[in-house]
């Protein structure tokens, strides 16, 4: 019986021996690097999106919202004639507000009910940047008396986008093959390659910039599309010997 242990034993011992190299070998990671690259073009904006509508008040709710129902069919009606679609018309906000007076003494008194504000606004695309400076004066003539801002964007932003992941790609390459060098070592295979993310920020162009007070009467009010960044951002990692 003891004998038959000590055989037992041995052999338990000689699969040890013969498959711990192997395991090994399969659980040994290879050394890595991960890098980073980012990646940008620019292009013209052809596409624009506007926030307008009105402000209205009155003495009460229902006189408010009547005055500002009025102006916003107004508002519509030009969107309309000016050839946007209604696709490209949404409703952005909507609010009813009581408009207080606190006075002008600190006298303890609760403030008085003077009013209501009635405000609604409405995102407009704009699918040619040139009908934009029309379009911004039509709203203003049909009642709009709220234009908060523009922002500007590449319908099509796909090429662009995959120069910048070339770009990024390269960048990411480049700065391996500097660490690579500077710490003695050869890049392999690639081993993974991650994208963070693309970005179209969008351009923004404020009220005090689109509205010129002195501007001559019947003049179209001016904008300038500029261009935008489109950028990718890629980690790549690489087996490195």
């Amino acid at each position: 019986m003891q004998r038959l242990r000590f055989a037992v034993a041995a052999l338990l011992s000689l699969a040890s021996t013969t498959l711990t190299p192997a395991f090994a070998e399969e659980a040994r990671m290879p050394r890595t690097l991960s890098i980073s690259g980012h990646g940008e073009t620019r292009s013209t904006p052809d596409m624009a999106f506007v926030t307008s509508g009105v402000m209205s008040q009155g003495a009460t709710a229902a006189e408010a919202l009547a005055a500002n129902t009025t102006t916003m069919n107004a508002l519509f009606a030009a969107l309309k004639q000016a050839g946007i679609a209604e696709k490209d018309v949404q409703t952005s906000n909507f609010s009813i507000q009581p408009r207080l007076d606190f006075g002008t003494n600190n006298t303890g008194q609760p403030p008085k009910l003077v009013g209501y504000d009635v405000s609604n606004t409405v995102t407009v695309t704009v699918r040619k940047i040139a009908d934009l400076g029309p379009l911004l004066d039509r709203l203003v003539q049909s009642g709009s008396n709220q234009v908060n801002g523009i922002s500007f964007q590449v319908s099509e932003p796909d090429a662009a986008l995959d120069s910048a992941r070339k770009l990024a790609a390269e960048d990411a390459t480049r700065k391996a093959k500097v660490y690579a060098d500077a710490l003695g070592v050869t890049l392999g295979p690639v081993l993974s390659i991650s994208e963070g993310g693309e970005s179209q920020p969008p351009v923004p162009m404020f009220r005090r910039a689109m509205m010129q007070s002195d501007a001559p009467a019947g003049a179209p009010v001016p904008v300038a599309a500029g261009q935008q960044v489109l950028s990718v951002d890629v980690s790549v990692t690489w087996e490195i010997k």
